[in-house]
């Protein structure tokens, strides 16, 4: 057989929502040559991922596999909801034994279908991807690709993370950044660093107006700080908050007026605590309601992005290679960040943005900063400018999904033209 003909392989998304994961596997699938390489698409349900990589033709064929469990107290005939977490100790119980039988009927049946379909190689996207990936590699023989966007596992698992990682059927393991490289061995020669990327035409063709300011019934002149993602505690929104409150007292009262910061985005159902809604509450407190507003989670950020004048990333854990980070730049905006995880690996402070010490968080550097863009609006603008060319040149998804097909081929042993 041609080594390149019926090269088929399986890429198991751990998620179906689109956060960072989703929309790289998209963009990944979008740029795969599908006369070289036959798609397959594994998802745990319906939602935002499955319906997007329909509508852009990325995959061959799309398979819903519900064993991918999301969470273990998960209701069985649906996605969590934020008032499961409190559903009577019996219900959970019953809904964990559950899971944890479908979990097992179906590896049982994803092992048939592998075998049934012989990939040539499964690329695994995500951490609960990757240990279905690392097993299937170890009882099947099959090649696998780790794709790591996790800084690290929890301890009780990284003794098996680190024996799947060293079996020889894990034949790659690509991490977003160096950040995220380091939880791995120095020695393992499989770890290679793969900057992940987007798909920087989409970015050109927004197919819709701003929209931010007419939503928000903003003027023209209004200068946003603008931060979107999921809105987790480690995603250092408190942070934003504090700082955005150091701003507001250091200016008066028409320049309050013609200033806000809005955040995208909400705390997922799969999570016990709304932090968003703890943020909500901080904002009232402190007596921000009008300047600091919250917008709720939108699908398409671009038509949001397009009204920042300077894009705020507070995170304040090692996050690898934030997402959110690669969409500002590629709508030229300039980035204010935290100095942790694959932060640098994007920005250089004072080219892009600005990156500020994040151990501990300099809350009063972040509100320097945004009282420097508000004072010097030019030299952003030319810092955004300066984003956009970095994006163009180190972050470009057909490159990216290039490397990502050198990868498979070389894992299959097959040579890759």
């Amino acid at each position: 057989m041609n080594d390149e003909s019926g090269f088929r392989v399986l890429f198991i998304n751990d998620t179906s929502r689109n956060g960072g994961p989703g929309q790289t596997l998209l963009d990944i699938l979008k740029f795969l040559d599908p006369a070289r390489i036959e798609r397959s698409v594994m998802l745990p349900r319906e939602d935002i991922v499955s319906r997007r990589i329909r509508e852009h033709a990325a995959a061959e064929t799309l398979i819903i596999e519900p064993a991918i469990i999301e969470n273990l107290v998960q209701p069985l005939s649906r996605a969590m909801r934020r008032d499961d977490f409190a559903a009577p100790l019996a219900l959970r119980l019953l809904r964990a034994g559950g899971n944890v039988v479908r979990a097992v009927t179906g590896a049982l049946r994803l092992v048939r279908h592998v075998r049934r379909e012989r990939y040539r190689v499964i690329f695994c996207n995500g951490t609960t991807a990757n240990f279905i990936g690392g097993v299937l590699a170890a009882l099947l023989g099959v090649p696998v690709i780790w794709h790591v966007f996790y800084p690290a596992v929890p301890p009780a698992l990284r003794g098996f993370h680190r024996w799947l990682a060293s079996r020889s059927g894990v034949r790659a393991i690509l991490c977003v950044s160096g950040a995220v490289a380091a939880q791995f061995p120095p020695g393992l020669s499989k770890v290679r660093v793969l900057h992940d990327a987007l798909d920087i035409a989409e970015f050109d063709r927004m197919g819709a107006p701003p929209v931010l300011k007419q939503e928000l019934g903003l003027e023209e002149d209004t200068f946003i700080f603008g931060a979107h993602g999921r809105i987790l505690p480690h995603k250092g929104f408190v942070e934003l908050i504090r700082a955005a409150q150091a701003v507001f007292s250091h200016l008066d009262a028409s320049a309050r007026a013609r200033c806000r910061f809005v955040i995208l985005g909400d705390t997922p159902q799969d999570l016990p605590v709304d932090h968003l809604a703890n943020c909500r509450e901080l904002v009232r407190t402190l007596g921000l309601e009008e300047q600091v507003l919250f917008i709720g989670f939108r699908p398409v950020v671009r038509p949001y992005l397009a009204d920042f004048d300077v894009a705020i990333v507070p995170s304040v854990y090692p996050d690898p290679l934030p997402r959110a980070v690669l969409e500002a730049m590629a709508m030229r905006k300039p980035v204010i960040a935290f100095a942790v995880g694959g932060m640098g690996e994007m920005i250089t402070d004072g080219v892009e943005g600005r990156l500020l010490n994040g151990d501990p968080p300099d809350i009063a550097g972040l509100a320097e900063a945004c009282l420097n863009a508000l004072n010097d609006p030019q030299t952003w603008r030319a810092r955004g400018e300066a984003a956009r060319r970095r994006i163009e040149q180190d972050f470009n998804a057909r490159t990216h999904a290039d490397a990502i097909a050198r990868e498979l081929f070389r894992a299959a042993g097959a040579p890759a033209r």
